[in-house]
């Protein structure tokens, strides 16, 4: 299993969430096959987020899609704010 980890600031929970659930890349198809969501105690602008993939080729291909095509464009990513952070992790047996 590798998990793309993903964290970033943002303006408006309610409004990062409306964005998210839109899911403009389709992350069902792109191969997630669970997600987790957590925003940092008090923190009430940023989120951490885990996107589970079966391998390390597929959460790559999603992060590079993420990158080309929700961050750099302001209409489909209307409540970043900041540079995200990400990485892919792969769990350890």
């Amino acid at each position: 299993m590798f998990t793309l980890q993903l964290e970033h600031g943002i303006k408006d929970f309610g409004m990062w969430k409306g964005a998210y659930d839109a899911d403009p890349l389709g992350r069902t198809a792109s191969g997630v096959l669970a997600e987790r969501v957590f925003r940092p105690v008090g923190e009430e602008h940023y989120v951490v987020l885990d996107l589970d993939f079966a391998t390390a080729g597929e959460a790559e291909q999603f992060l590079a899609r993420l990158k080309a095509q929700v961050w750099s464009t302001a209409s489909v990513s209307p409540a970043l704010a900041g540079g995200p952070k990400s990485r892919v992790v792969e769990q350890l047996p």
